[in-house]
Order: C-alpha cells, then sequence, then structure tokens
C-alpha cells in the first residue's frame, strides 16, 4: 500500500487538515531520515519522520500505513515516538509551564505587611 506523506501526517492527526500537511511539508518542517520530502512522496513502514509544529517536534518511526483518519487512540497506534524525543518535549513542557507562573496576589497578611511599609515611606 503506498501512502503520501501528506495524507499519514493527517491520518496520524499530527494536522488537522490534508492542506496543512502539505504546506508544513512544502515548507521544510516534516523531514524523512533527516532529508526534506516532497507531499506526494511514499511511506514505508519504520520510516523515520522529524515533525515540527510550531515549538513542538516529534520524531516519529511509522509502524503502521493507512490512508484514512481514524479516531485519535488508532491513530496513535501508526506511529512510536522516539525516547529521545518524548524526553524533549516533556523539557520543553515544563520550561513552557515555569515560564507562564504568574506571581500569586498577596495573602492577607503580606497585604498588610506592604501597607505598613507604604504609610511608613
Amino acid at each position: 500500500m503506498d501512502v503520501r506523506v501528506d495524507k499519514w501526517l493527517w491520518a496520524a492527526r499530527f494536522f488537522k487538515t490534508r492542506s496543512l500537511a502539505k504546506q508544513a511539508v512544502d515548507a521544510g518542517h516534516i523531514r524523512l531520515d533527516g532529508k526534506r520530502v516532497k507531499p506526494a512522496r511514499t511511506l514505508a513502514v519504520d520510516d523515520c519522520l522529524l515533525i515540527q509544529r510550531g515549538e513542538q517536534q516529534w520524531e516519529v518511526i511509522v509502524r503502521e500505513l493507512s490512508q484514512r483518519r481514524q479516531a485519535a487512540p488508532l491513530a496513535q497506534q501508526m506511529y512510536c515516538e522516539t525516547d529521545a524525543s518524548i524526553a524533549r518535549r516533556d523539557a520543553q513542557a515544563s520550561e513552557r509551564r515555569l515560564q507562564r507562573e504568574r506571581p500569586r496576589r498577596p495573602d492577607k497578611k503580606s497585604r498588610r505587611t506592604l501597607t505598613r511599609l507604604k504609610r511608613h515611606e
């Protein structure tokens, strides 16, 4: 069975539409065994894809070929993500969480201390 790269990316649910998958391949955000590919390139089982979407990056090994979009749990069985890729994405997620943390509002005791300090200035 011959499956195009853009169709497989759409079927595996990396992209919402096939045209978005095609645009990503054309832009060079998809690499097959380290090389840029065209959208019509056929995939084979055990091919290694490097997928970059925004800040996220996946390194997956193709386990199953399908041209049909399936439910998410079934789509996840179509590929296997490498351990290095999982570790890298977890590290990036924790960095984003740390950057996103905002200082909390002061509690009652802290507010009183702040007002006392402001009065004495």
